[in-house]
């Protein structure tokens, strides 16, 4: 039997889950030429596209685990974005780079993101969520 507790809990987690997925979109699109010169510099093909698509991944994404609304495929957008930019961007660890504490720590803040959005494609969005709400309405129309 799920409790309130949990379903609080999930809705809570969901809010600080995607609070950091659709700042970041907003951001990108409020400073795009500096997004855009960040990813040129490290090598970024289509800058310009490729942007546009994760912002895209970051806003959609990020609605959906919030909402709750088809919150699994939401959190593999979030996934598909993450997972190269992690790589990309948060890799390099050079010793004695003065970056390479901040990479470190922006690559494992990242994998706990990772984790937390695969609980969501696991489990769904849980409580308070529009998913539940569909879900709960379909099986009392079926009874």
């Amino acid at each position: 039997m799920v409790t309130l507790f949990q379903h609080i809990s999930t809705l809570a987690g969901r809010v600080l889950l995607s609070a950091i997925f659709l700042t970041s979109g907003v951001f990108h699109i409020l400073h795009w030429g500096k997004s855009v010169t960040y990813m040129q510099t490290a090598g970024v093909p289509l800058p310009n596209l490729l942007l546009l698509l994760a912002v895209v991944c970051l806003l959609l994404g990020g609605l959906s685990v919030l909402i709750g609304i088809r919150a699994r495929l939401g959190a593999v957008l979030l996934i598909l974005f993450l997972i190269p930019t992690t790589l990309v961007f948060h890799s390099d660890w050079t010793a004695g780079s003065a970056e390479a504490g901040d990479q470190m720590l922006h690559f494992m803040k990242n994998l706990g993101l990772l984790g937390g959005l695969l609980m969501v494609v696991a489990f769904g969005a849980g409580g308070f969520s529009i998913d539940l709400f569909l879900r709960m309405k379909k099986v009392a129309r079926h009874q």
